[in-house]
C-alpha cells in the first residue's frame, strides 16, 4: 500500500494482465477493471488518431489531465519506439495526488510492455514529482508534470494538439468536470487539438460544450458503451456520432447538471 498526504491506494490486477491502482480518496480504479493497457490504448491513442500522427512523425503537444501511474506516458513511449517516432513531442501532465516512488516502480503493465523500458523510470519519474524537481527529456520528449490541483495551473495558451482527459469520474471528482476547467483546457488547445475521454457522462458533456468544444461519442473501451471525443473543428469528429452540443448547453444554463 503507498500512502500520499490525502490518498492511499493499493495494486489491482485487471483482465488484460496489467496492473491498475484503487484509490482510497476517490473509492475509484485509476482504470478499467477489464483491462489498464487496453483501455488506455483504445480512448487516447486509437480514437483521438495520435497513433496516425506518430506514425507520420508529426509535431504532437499533449496535455493530460490526470497522470495517475504513468501509463499513458509509458505508452507513448513504447509507440515511439515501435514506430521510429523522430518528431518533437512535448508531454505536459497534472496529477494533484502523486503516488509513491516504490509503489511506481512496482507496477505491472503486463506483457505488451518490457518491464525495463518503465519500472525503474517511472520510479525515477515520481520521485522527481515527490521533490518538485525538474524532469530531464526522455528519449527527447520533453515532459512536465504538475504536482499541483488543476485550479493552481498555469498553462500556456493555444498549445496543445491532443488532450488526454483522465481524471476519476464526475461523481468521485467533480470540480474537475466543470465548464471553468474545460473553459481553460479549451484555451490551451491549439486549433486543430483532439480531446479524448473515457467519461460519457451527459454532465461532463455539457460542460465541454459550454466550453465550446465540438463533440461527439464512439464506442467505449472494455465493456463501456461510450466515450466521448471533443475538438475544437468539427471536421476533426468525422467519422463519428456527433453530439447537439446546444442542446447539452440549454440544460447546463438550466440548472439541469446542478
Amino acid at each position: 500500500m503507498s500512502k500520499t498526504p490525502e490518498n492511499s491506494v493499493t495494486s489491482h490486477i485487471t483482465k488484460d494482465g496489467s496492473h491498475t491502482l484503487f484509490s482510497s480518496k476517490f473509492d475509484q480504479y485509476y482504470h478499467n477493471p477489464n483491462g489498464a493497457v487496453s483501455e488506455s490504448i483504445h480512448v487516447f491513442f486509437e480514437q483521438s488518431n495520435l497513433i496516425t500522427s506518430l506514425k507520420q512523425n508529426k509535431p504532437i503537444q499533449i496535455l493530460e489531465v490526470g497522470f495517475g501511474t504513468g501509463l499513458n506516458l509509458i505508452l507513448l513511449l513504447n509507440f515511439i519506439d515501435q514506430f521510429n517516432y523522430t518528431g518533437q513531442i512535448r508531454y505536459e501532465s497534472i496529477e494533484a495526488y502523486p503516488i509513491e516512488p516504490d509503489e511506481a516502480g512496482k507496477l505491472d503493465f503486463g506483457s505488451q510492455i518490457s518491464k525495463s523500458l518503465y519500472q525503474p523510470l517511472l520510479r525515477e519519474i515520481f520521485q522527481k514529482i515527490s521533490e518538485n524537481k525538474p524532469i530531464d527529456p526522455i528519449h527527447g520528449i520533453d515532459v512536465k508534470i504538475h504536482n499541483d490541483l488543476f485550479k493552481n495551473i498555469s498553462l500556456d495558451e493555444g498549445q496543445f494538439n491532443f488532450v488526454f482527459f483522465d481524471a476519476f469520474s464526475p461523481e468521485a471528482n467533480p470540480e474537475l468536470w466543470t465548464a471553468e476547467v474545460f473553459e481553460k483546457v479549451f484555451e490551451a488547445s491549439s486549433e486543430d487539438v483532439v480531446l479524448t475521454s473515457y467519461c460519457a457522462a451527459s454532465s461532463a458533456r455539457a460542460a465541454m460544450a459550454k466550453a465550446g468544444f465540438y463533440l461527439a461519442r464512439t464506442r467505449g473501451a472494455l465493456g463501456k458503451r461510450e466515450m466521448t471525443i471533443a475538438a475544437n473543428m468539427e471536421t476533426k469528429l468525422s467519422g463519428f456520432k456527433r453530439i447537439n452540443e446546444q442542446r447539452l448547453i440549454n440544460r447546463w444554463d438550466a440548472g439541469e447538471f446542478g
